[in-house]
């Protein structure tokens, strides 16, 4: 088990491709230490972010596991910009014939290619993660075209419902998305993990900024709590999160 280590946590590399039921109709994929998420709705499904390049395949083996086919995958949503979100996009794009959304400001990264176009520096306390990451080799994805641009506010029409929310800090144009079923479900994105505890993202490109959206998605109500990285809070997730950032 390879171990992450810094002053305040010690992040293990979590189990691949393990599939798990959250709540009726979502499911979390874990992709190492990334989680990619599905939704069932009818016969479609949404998937919300992509893992880093190269895991389609997995990803459309979950598909299928819930008795799917590639192009029930209807709706594809990244939450923001960086590799290990948008890295499989352009090749699951392709497969499903999903259509693509993501915030514009982050879309056009997506779109060129400029992997690396914003300055980022270490969430406090994380500095040695942060420089393990940085300096690790990096496959870059291919560029994918995005179809609709996300405006924080509006309710997707589809799934039951997706409110989009504003989540910057982490990056300029990252989502969050609030799920109405079930009591409500915060897909958190990368504004907050949970590894071994709630903590910070490992960067920031503007700290103030992300913890105002920590803040701001710690008002809102849910009981489900999801994250990019870590453990979902399956019951009580909004006391929790307000426990740590409200």
């Amino acid at each position: 088990m390879v171990r992450f280590k810094s002053n305040h946590h010690d992040f293990p590399e979590v189990e691949m491709n393990a599939l798990l039921r959250l709540v009726p109709g979502l499911h979390q994929l874990s992709l190492g230490i990334v989680n990619v998420f599905l939704l069932e709705h009818d016969s479609s499904l949404v998937l919300i972010d992509t893992g880093v390049a190269g895991s389609e395949d997995v990803i459309l083996n979950a598909v299928r596991t819930l008795g799917h086919t590639p192009t029930d995958v209807h709706h594809i949503i990244v939450t923001h910009f960086h590799p290990d979100h948008s890295g499989s996009l352009a090749a699951l794009k392709v497969v499903t014939g999903a259509r693509v959304y993501m915030h514009p400001l982050d879309a056009v990264l997506v779109q060129e290619g400029r992997w690396r176009e914003r300055p980022m520096t270490a969430a406090p306390g994380l500095e040695a993660i942060f420089e393990r990451v940085v300096a690790a080799p990096q496959s870059f994805p291919h560029t994918a075209q995005v179809d609709e641009h996300l405006t924080p506010g509006e309710t997707l029409p589809f799934a039951g419902g997706l409110t989009v929310v504003a989540a910057p800090g982490h990056s300029a144009g990252q989502v969050a998305l609030w799920w109405p079923k079930h009591g409500g479900v915060l897909f958190a994105a990368d504004a907050m993990g949970n590894t071994q505890g709630l903590h910070d993202p490992i960067l920031f490109e503007d700290l103030e900024l992300g913890r105002a959206t920590q803040r701001a998605l710690a008002a809102l109500e849910f009981e489900v709590a999801t994250f990019g990285h870590g453990d979902a809070i399956r019951q009580g997730a909004a006391q929790l999160i307000r426990q740590h950032w409200g």
